[in-house]
């Protein structure tokens, strides 16, 4: 799911970086809040970073005294993206396994779709390994999967979010090209 939030932020604009001039000031904390926000990527609470739509507000700089570095507080607004339990994703397939298959959704990597949780489908071995059903519907890597989500995990070490996805439920399954051009 998508979110947009506002959130307060400390910029650090280094002393030989700071200029009489207003505009190339506030360009400076625009370029250190992009920098700081992209390496951030995601939190626990909010999901991954995707990217800042507004600057709502520079607040007063404050000198540090040890270094002559100024520090401004700002408030921004941003789009983030986070899974939820029982939210229903597209997730495009990139490995198939015996015991299951690993997707992606946005900027989500580890989504994994144990074989368990893919009723009808069974596992076809080989060069190019897929799940298939009696329909010969096909799970295989890069195609799009229509799922639901049964859990998140949030990994603090990586800053990231693994989860748990099935076909268990209505209108669940791959995404056929076919039925996407009518």
């Amino acid at each position: 799911m998508f979110l947009k939030v506002q959130l307060p932020w400390n910029v650090i604009i280094p002393a030989e970086c700071l200029d009489a001039k207003g505009l190339m000031l506030q360009r400076q904390i625009i370029i250190r809040l992009l920098e700081a926000f992209s390496s951030k990527k995601a939190t626990q609470e909010l999901g991954y970073f995707l990217a800042v739509t507004t600057l709502e507000n520079i607040g007063e700089g404050k000198v540090r005294q040890h270094t002559g570095d100024v520090l401004f507080p700002v408030v921004f607004s941003c789009l983030t993206f986070k899974l939820y339990r029982g939210e229903i994703l597209n997730g495009v397939v990139h490995k198939v396994l015996k015991h299951g298959a690993f997707l992606r959704c946005g900027p989500v990597e580890n989504i994994y779709m144990s074989c368990q949780k893919m009723p009808d489908y069974r596992y076809v071995p080989g060069e190019n390994p897929v799940f298939m059903n009696e329909k010969m519907s096909k799970i295989e890597k890069d195609v799009v999967v229509h799922c639901i989500v049964m859990g998140t995990k949030w990994i603090e070490a990586e800053r990231e979010f693994q989860a748990l996805v099935s076909l268990e439920g209505d209108y669940l399954g791959p995404v056929s090209d076919e039925a996407s051009l009518h």
